[in-house]
């Protein structure tokens, strides 16, 4: 039980955020990751020994998510703030204009993401938001590690796609002109 309950403390916020990449909203996030733990409890005796616990838990947290139909009930918009790891923030405070350019990159980047496909803004944030690995996408997905290596290849490109005609028409007026795409 105190190995569980260390598991548990060790990827609570990790299920949270795939859960809520997912269904898109918190308090439905919420429920989810509790419910996958407590399937993960009940589902212990399955566990293969010697197999990685992520993989294995952000499964169950993708199944549980996707039971719910969270995923393809509507169109929602989602926060990059809640994906965003304490780990990658800077030690030095960026001045205040730093600031400003980069939470107006941040909005006009969600933007973009909220005007694609719940499909490709899920593994876009998975990979690029949440810095998962390709295998333990594929196993949040329940596919293969090619499949989620062809959609980040297609998602990105629409992605590039929607930006590249909306700076045309926009004339490139737009606070992330000159950045890169991941």
């Amino acid at each position: 039980m105190a190995a569980y309950e260390e598991l548990l403390r060790r990827y609570q916020r990790l299920a949270f955020r795939v859960a809520y990449v997912i269904s898109g909203d918190t308090d439905e996030a919420e429920d989810v990751a509790q419910t996958a733990f407590v399937n993960a409890w009940l589902a212990l005796s399955r566990f293969r020994a010697g197999a990685s616990f992520r993989p294995w838990l952000l499964r169950i947290v993708a199944n549980e998510a996707k039971n719910r139909g969270m995923a393809a009930a509507r169109r929602r918009r989602f926060v990059l703030a809640l994906a965003a790891d304490e780990a990658h923030r800077p030690l030095v405070a960026d001045p205040p204009d730093a600031a400003l350019v980069t939470a107006e990159r941040s909005e006009w980047l969600v933007d973009h993401l909220n005007r694609l496909r719940e499909a490709d803004r899920t593994v876009l944030t998975l990979r690029y938001a949440l810095d998962l690995p390709e295998a333990e996408i594929a196993a949040a997905l329940g596919c293969r590690r090619g499949t989620v290596k062809s959609r980040l290849h297609r998602a990105l490109g629409r992605l590039r796609a929607q930006i590249t005609t909306d700076q045309a028409s926009d004339d490139g007026a737009n606070p992330a002109r000159g950045g890169d795409l991941p």
